[in-house]
Parts: structure tokens; sequence; C-alpha cells
């Protein structure tokens, strides 16, 4: 069957690597023994010694060196910013070329996925049962850690299908679906129980959840996107559901002809790849601030230039204009950057008389998410408004841990910190459970 527009338009951005070429690439490390790339990867995956058994042919080593740190290694090997973190670092990026970490990571990955190789198995019981609740990157490397060494986890998922952003809100050319679900089915067969369409306070009471485990590890990631409150708002486009909608059906995905995109960080820099992949002719992003104040990154931000992204930056949205119910404009006016704010950004403020309107017929908000509600709901201490953990992610509330987006007061939310914030919380749980009945720690 030929593939349809839009699965052409999100086809993954890079083609897996060839055995040949995996073999070449691999050759051309050079091993180093400070292996700066591991030490600038948030899991520190051991990368010399997983490509060195590329290789050696033994893939099936490979892979498990890059999931004993890292249980996400798949949705990492094509979500992570490899140019500002591993490859990044790479000693041959000086005046060569860096070593392609991530293509040779989804390579190995790839060849356990592809032939339905189960690297881990469940650890023998303890009698410990775990709540995990949140499917997302966190919670389902949380899990899997803490099944590997024997409790018995539970896995509470609002949402119709596991994993979180991986499945719903990464644009398909990075991460398709199927690659996000592998990994949920991976920690599934490690005998972790997934229930989806689970929410607490709708259809899941917490004094159930507390009361039937001996611990909680929260991985919510965060709320909805957050209102502008100006008039015509409500034409807007939900951003995630922008993306959701082109993985999940794109068949059904309205896009038009003028797409403005609102934000600049890496969501917006997703929405307007998918305007431009599906045909809108014309694709700007609208931002309040400049180019140097962008929390996409450096990379994704030359990408967007090259798909024929237009940028209008010191601008910011003050009404969306309609007629007879349709978009046809979104009037913005000019803006200048005053004294830094509370985020250590220059504020931008509104230059006045400088109201002017960009043509458009669909506006797209993508500007970051709400803090997480469940903070307030359980009472849990917050900083910034996200959930306060210790130096093991644990809560206010002892026995409840989280990790992930949902407690990133600081520096930016990733994919690859929260498999990390997992797999710690995982080894700080499994140390206090231990305790209780008189195990070691290994």
């Amino acid at each position: 069957m030929q593939p349809t527009r839009s699965e052409e338009a999100l086809r993954e951005q890079y083609p897996p690597l060839t055995d040949h070429e995996a073999l070449v690439e691999a050759h051309r490390c050079l091993y180093c023994y400070d292996a700066p790339c591991t030490q600038a990867c948030p899991t520190h995956i051991d990368i010399p010694k997983f490509i060195k058994k590329i290789a050696t042919g033994n893939l099936l080593g490979s892979a498990r060196t890059i999931l004993e740190a890292n249980l996400m290694g798949a949705t990492c090997a094509r979500v992570c910013p490899v140019e500002e973190l591993c490859e990044g670092a790479c000693v041959l990026g000086a005046e060569h070329r860096p070593i392609m970490i991530g293509r040779l990571q989804r390579y190995a990955t790839d060849y356990v996925y592809e032939r339905g190789i189960d690297v881990f198995k469940p650890g023998p019981p303890t009698g410990k049962r775990v709540a995990v609740i949140g499917a997302g990157p966190a919670g389902l490397t949380c899990a899997g850690e803490l099944a590997k060494l024997g409790h018995r986890v539970t896995v509470y998922e609002k949402r119709e299908l596991p994993n979180g952003l991986s499945t719903y809100g990464i644009i398909g050319l990075r991460e398709p679906v199927e690659v996000a679900l592998a990994e949920a089915e991976m920690v599934r067969r490690l005998g972790v129980e997934i229930k989806t369409q689970m929410e607490l306070g709708r259809n899941l009471a917490w004094d159930e959840v507390r009361n039937s485990h001996d611990a909680v590890f929260l991985a919510v990631g965060l709320g909805a996107v957050p209102k502008l409150g100006i008039p015509g708002e409500e034409r807007m486009v939900d951003g995630l559901g922008y993306i959701e909608a082109s993985k999940l059906n794109p068949r059904a995905l309205q896009v038009g002809r003028e797409v403005v995109v609102v934000g600049a960080g890496n969501t917006a820099i997703d929405c307007a790849t998918i305007a431009k992949r599906f045909g809108a002719e014309r694709v700007t992003i609208v931002y309040r601030r400049t180019e140097r104040e962008m929390t996409a990154y450096p990379h994704e931000y030359e990408f967007a230039k090259k798909e024929g992204i237009e940028f209008r930056f010191l601008t910011q949205p003050v009404e969306v204009l309609l007629e007879a119910e349709r978009v046809v404009g979104l009037r913005c006016v000019r803006m200048q950057l005053g004294a830094p704010d509370a985020s250590g950004r220059p504020a931008p403020e509104p230059v006045a008389d400088s109201a002017f309107v960009i043509p458009c017929d669909q506006v797209v908000k993508a500007i970051g998410q709400e803090k997480p509600a469940i903070a307030q709901m359980l009472g849990l201490a917050t900083e910034g408004g996200f959930i306060k953990v210790n130096q093991d992610y644990e809560t206010s509330l002892p026995g409840v841990y989280a990790g992930g987006d949902c407690i990133r007061a600081r520096g930016s939310a990733s994919t690859v910190m929260a498999v990390q914030d997992g797999k710690l919380a995982a080894f700080a749980i499994h140390r206090r459970l231990v305790q209780q009945i008189g195990m070691a720690a290994d």
C-alpha cells in the first residue's frame, strides 16, 4: 500500500543505518578513556562501550549497555538533543565530524525490538507493591527498573495509550508512535501492569492507591496549554492536540493555508513543521522576545528555517481576528526588551501605537504547559509551582516520590531527564523498601 501524503510528510527524519554504515561509523570512534560523551549524557550511558560492541558485532550486548542506563533508549536515540549533549561533546567534533551516537544507539536498540528480544527479566519477588501515576518516560522507566528489582508495579495512565509525550506530543518525523508503544510493551513484559484511562481524582481514588501500595511514584507531567487571555482565543488550535492529531489521526487534521504558531519552544517548532509539511503555503512563528531568548534548541531553530518557516520576533498577539467565526488574522503589537523578569530573561514590553495584523486562517498556540494540578490536590510542597522533592525524589508526603516534568523547577524539561529521574527514583524507592524487609540493596 502506498503511504498517504501525511504519512510521507512525517516519515522519520533519518533513515536507519545500514549494517555497513553502522560498522564504518563505529570504527571511527576513538573510545576515549574519559569519554566526554558519556559525561554529557544525563543518563550516563557508557557510549564507547556500546559503540565498541557494535564494532565487534555484539548488537545484543550493545543494546544491553544502552538499556541498563536508559530503559527508554530507543526513544532517546531519536528525540535527544544530541547536538547539545553527547555528539556536542565528541572530541571529533572540533575538527572533524562527530560520531553519530544517536543513530548508532537507534541501530542497536532497533536490533532487539525488531527481533522481539527481551534484554531483561523480572527480579525475584520482594512482596512489595508500588504504584506509578503516569505512563510517560519517567513513569515507565521507574516501573521497569522496580520490576527488574522484583517489586510488583502497577502503572495508572489517564490516556488511552501509554508513553506520554513520546506517543502523543513529539512530531512523527522524530519519533513514530510504534517506537513509543514498543517501549511500553517491553515494560509490560517485565511484569508491570499498565492500566490506562485511569485518572487520579476522576475514576481513581488517592486513598485506594496510597493504602494498597508500599510506595507511590508520581510522573504526571504538566497540564494543558495555558490561556493567553485575548479576544478570539477560543478559535486558536491547541499545539499539543495539533501534534497528537498529526500522529494518530493525520487524515482528519485541519491545516490552514496561512498558519501562525504562537510560541518559540520545541513544541512550537514541531507544530510549524507539521503545518508546513501538511501543505500550508506560509507558516510564521510569533514570539514576544528575540531569538536569543527562545527555548527551542538552536539546531531546531536552524531546522525550522530550512523548512521555510518564518519568524516574527518581538511580537505579541493581542487578538485573533474573526469574520463569520472564521480566523482571518492575528492582531499583534511590537515589543521591546526591558529589565530581567522572574525568569531571568529580559521582560518584553509593548511599544506604544505599534499594532499590526498578520493575515492568516489558522493560529496554533504552543506556549508551554500549566503546572501540575496534582500538587494542590494532594497538598504537596511545591517550588515555583512544580512538585518539590528531596535528593531521593521523595515529596513532602513520606513514601510518595515524583519525577519528570512535574518536578522540573530548574533547567529544561526533556525526555532523557525524565528517564534519569525515573531511574534514580526507582533506586531510592528500592532502598527504602528493602530496608523494610531486611534485604540488602544491591
